[in-house]
């Protein structure tokens, strides 16, 4: 098959890398939420060797996130286990971090909740949750494209959107986590990383 391949994920890969990889000690068993395409996973994968990459999506992003991970041929790249946040989680073991992006925007408030609260629980003591995306502040769109984009998303499907980064901030710290912090990220994104 032709591999599934997104601009925005090749524009981004590399500002994020740059950040989660300082959390990080270079030895963890992460989790990614949402693998989509699977190009975060290969080029995070990649640049962390010891890291071991677990990726997750509903069952039919699956053949396109294995194109991505056969070509590359990674061993600390594990191919993708079917998580839909509507069903329980089918894993049983606990990660060092999670990491997912531009997921809660794309999903229903309810499933964002669902999403924290299945991190959470497969998640260690003193694990990590990054989140990268679009996100509101005081109930106020950050720029005139997220505001674009928002329609968008709410015209294809009414319980998507952008998502209030207090309100996200307050799940997650319901689930033990606190905020370590929000960096500005390129194309009015921010990555909201959280320390448990």
């Amino acid at each position: 098959m032709t591999k599934p391949y997104s601009q925005a994920c090749e524009n981004n890969k590399a500002p994020i890398l740059n950040k989660i990889k300082t959390y990080l000690t270079g030895k963890e068993k992460i989790l990614e939420i949402g693998s989509g395409t699977g190009q975060h996973a290969v080029h995070f994968a990649k640049h962390l060797p010891n890291i071991i990459w677990q990726t997750a999506d509903q069952a039919m992003h699956h053949e396109g996130i294995n194109a991505w991970l056969d070509e590359a041929n990674l061993s600390n790249l594990i191919a993708p286990i079917a998580l839909d946040l509507n069903h329980d989680w089918p894993v049983t073991e606990k990660y060092d971090a999670i990491y997912t992006a531009n997921t809660l925007h794309i999903v229903s408030e309810p499933l964002v909740e669902k999403l924290i609260i299945g991190a959470a629980k497969h998640s260690h003591s003193q694990s990590h949750l990054f989140i990268y995306g679009p996100f509101n502040y005081n109930g106020q769109f950050t720029s005139e494209s997220n505001q674009g984009f928002d329609a968008m998303l709410r015209a294809r499907d009414p319980q998507s959107g952008i998502r209030d980064q207090e309100w996200v901030v307050s799940l997650v710290k319901k689930q033990g986590f606190e905020l370590a912090q929000d960096h500005e990220m390129p194309a009015n994104n921010r990555l909201l990383v959280f320390k448990r």
